[in-house]
């Protein structure tokens, strides 16, 4: 039986519902064993590989800085095998935000802020044979940001990224 849009729409729908609540378990149902995540180049290595593993590992990351994580669904297109989810993305800051580089390597922290964030951001999501194979997001980095307090930076917020960074640098302190 050839897919329907409504099986991309669910599974798709899934695979966002899962980076804020899902195990390993709901990434494997989800997400095809060699899927890319495109927005991983910035994200820890582990997340880089790829597959439900990559995937979830993501997940762990986005939820060791934010709390509260949801994504409430404001509009979903298919079209063949491409399902674009357009959503508002809530949370709250509660542990250092990294940023690595290509090479694997921290390049910035945020230190937590306690404040909370809503921001826009649009998932697009290639869908074959039930799962996910492919991802790509636009998202609103600069709103987060100000809501956040990241930007402006005060001084003091400023030597708290310095610290955040040290501590995610030192063997200790990585994930």
């Amino acid at each position: 039986m050839a897919p329907t849009s409504e099986t991309h729409r669910r599974v798709a729908l899934r695979s966002i519902a899962i980076m804020a609540h899902g195990d390993r378990a709901d990434f494997d149902e989800v997400v095809a064993a060699g899927a890319v995540n495109h927005e991983a180049a910035t994200e820890p290595p582990d997340c880089r590989v790829g597959g439900p593993a990559g995937f979830h590992a993501t997940a762990r990351w986005l939820r060791s800085a934010f709390a509260d994580i949801e994504h409430r669904v404001e509009h979903v297109v298919v079209e063949g095998d491409l399902v674009v989810v357009d959503t508002t993305m809530r949370g709250r800051h509660v542990g250092p935000f990294v940023l690595f580089d290509a090479r694997g390597e921290v390049d910035r922290a945020w230190a937590p802020t306690g404040r909370t964030f809503a921001v826009r951001q649009s998932h697009w999501l290639r869908v074959a044979d039930g799962a996910v194979t492919e991802h790509w997001a636009v998202r609103d980095d600069l709103g987060q940001s100000l809501q956040l307090g990241w930007v402006p930076p005060t001084p003091a917020y400023l030597l708290r990224c310095v610290l955040a960074k040290r501590r995610a640098v030192s063997p200790a302190g990585r994930r």
